[in-house]
């Protein structure tokens, strides 16, 4: 796998502070995605050790609630297999850090999907919350929290599963 940046300290991509992985491929290529550069499997840098050390780093400081997966699009299937490797090691390793993925797959893609894929199986079983579905240029909203366009949702995984179809993530209250 591919990756473009390790972003720490991020505010944008989830609640809290995190940090985000920003891998390459993507095969929706939505009109006006604003990473567009990402889309190109080749391109960025292999994601190795020194990436992973660099991601355990920032989750080991106090300040860092978790990790957002982006890109590109974490769940290209040919991310897969390392995404559910990373997840898997960050669950068991940072068990009270949470775990973000954007994708432009619907969660009703992934769950025709998942039968055949245990790749995408282990990895929705360890991340916390899915933004999900393609960007809308004509839904695009400011007011859409942590998504671009009105059409994508915020999916709390855990609860979904659980339940047997979509729920929506609500996001803690600032105290």
């Amino acid at each position: 796998m591919k990756y473009h940046n390790i972003t720490k300290a991020d505010m944008l991509n989830g609640e809290g502070l995190r940090v985000v992985l920003w891998v390459s491929g993507c095969s929706h290529h939505c009109p006006a995605c604003q990473n567009a550069f990402t889309w190109d499997e080749n391109d960025g840098l292999t994601f190795d050790d020194d990436a992973i050390n660099e991601i355990y780093k920032e989750l080991e400081a106090d300040w860092c609630d978790g990790i957002t997966l982006s890109g590109g699009d974490p769940l290209f299937l040919k991310n897969r297999k390392t995404i559910r490797d990373l997840v898997i090691n960050i669950r068991t390793r940072y068990p009270n850090k949470t775990i973000w993925s954007y994708t432009g797959y619907t969660w009703e893609e992934l769950m025709d999907q998942i039968k055949n894929d245990e790749n995408l199986k282990d990895i929705l079983e360890n991340i916390d919350v899915l933004a999900e579905g393609r960007f809308v240029l004509s839904l695009a909203s400011i007011s859409a929290h942590y998504v671009g366009s009105t059409n994508q949702r915020l999916i709390d995984v855990q609860k979904s599963l659980k339940k047997g179809k979509p729920v929506i993530y609500k996001e803690k209250e600032d105290v």
